[in-house]
């Protein structure tokens, strides 16, 4: 669909599986918020605190609990959930573009297997043995290597590379400059050089993954890295060679985990925080913004955070001497220790 595109609020409603509640053949063309929103646009109220802006709002029509159903005499559709109706409305009015049908420009392998409705834009290179999936769709500059797998529903956008032996899941949206299958970081030292250890593993990647711009998924050492289900990375995410990662996890922008890492389900790892290799991460563990996590979590549902908190330079500075006095003063405070247990024995 495009942002041009029009429904009627009953037509969405039907989409979306909600109550409505006003005029059904109210045409709607967009969405936008409680305060940009007009006449011809459908917004949505997904935090009480934002119940004043409702008064005031322009908008033709509004997605809302049935609980504040009562505060808007405007049309609405009745949700249990208005954030995740809002997400799914805004499908309807997606207006990325999508490349039709095969690009003269493009490269395709004589022994490459296509499914109905692939799409393939200008400049595409599709490897030797590569399968695309029903519906799938390569824009401008992407390049498969040979052996890659993509289901069916795939989006890459343009400039994205798949090395060889990638194996990418259903409906998965691959952001532009993602590299996938790159070579892990593996070497071994030798006389003050690097002995390079070539990369003989893959990468899986399951259904309803979302990989934003900029992010690198190396391939295994031997084994694959795995990744699963649902899962979302933001821009500019580094997953290294042989990490396993489960369902409905979600990295923010700037994280990396380290090779050989095994992180649970349902785990969130936030902006620019670091997880070194070789650890273990149990299901549905918070890592906050800028943590380093450098052991295993073995607790379920835990939230981790390290790091200092934003604070004036002069005082910064002046705790950042303190930090480096740690250790003289632990070993001054065990010694006192010593010499009141020593007294109280006496």
């Amino acid at each position: 669909m495009s942002q041009s595109s029009t429904y009627t609020l009953g037509e969405i409603a039907e989409s979306l599986q909600l109550e409505c509640v006003g005029d059904p053949s109210l045409r709607i063309n967009g969405l936008g918020t409680l305060a940009s929103a007009d006449s011809h646009q459908l917004t949505f109220l997904a935090n009480p605190k934002y119940q004043k802006q409702l008064a005031d709002t322009k908008a033709g029509a509004v997605i809302l609990h049935r609980d504040l159903a009562a505060g808007t005499d405007l049309p609405k559709l009745l949700s249990d959930n208005p954030y995740l109706s809002f997400a799914r409305a805004t499908a309807l009015f997606d207006d990325t573009p999508s490349p039709q049908g095969i690009h003269p420009s493009a490269v395709v392998a004589a022994t490459a297997q296509l499914g109905k409705g692939v799409s393939i834009g200008a400049n595409v290179v599709v490897g030797e043995h590569c399968r695309i999936g029903a519906g799938s769709a390569l824009h401008p500059g992407v390049v498969l290597s040979d052996n890659v797998q993509i289901g069916e529903g795939c989006v890459l956008f343009p400039g994205v590379t798949v090395y060889h032996r990638v194996k990418i899941g259903n409906d998965v949206r691959v952001h532009s400059g993602v590299v996938i299958g790159a070579d892990g970081f593996g070497f071994a030292p030798s006389g003050g050089a690097w002995n390079k250890i070539y990369q003989l593993g893959g990468v899986q990647i399951g259904d309803r993954v979302e990989i934003g711009a900029g992010t690198t998924i190396d391939r295994g050492a031997l084994d694959d890295t795995i990744i699963g289900n649902d899962v979302i990375f933001d821009s500019q995410v580094l997953i290294a060679h042989n990490v396993v990662i489960g369902d409905g996890s979600a990295f923010a922008g700037r994280s990396a985990v380290a090779g050989s890492t095994v992180i649970g389900k349902q785990c969130t790892v936030g902006g620019g925080a670091g997880i070194v290799g070789h650890l273990t991460i149990a299901d549905r563990v918070h890592v906050t913004a800028c943590t380093l996590v450098t052991k295993s979590i073995t607790e379920p549902g835990a939230s981790f955070s390290s790091g200092t908190p934003m604070m004036p330079t002069s005082d910064w500075r002046k705790s950042a001497v303190r930090f480096s006095q740690l250790d003289s003063l632990s070993k001054r405070l065990g010694e006192i220790e010593k010499l009141l247990n020593k007294n109280s024995g006496n």
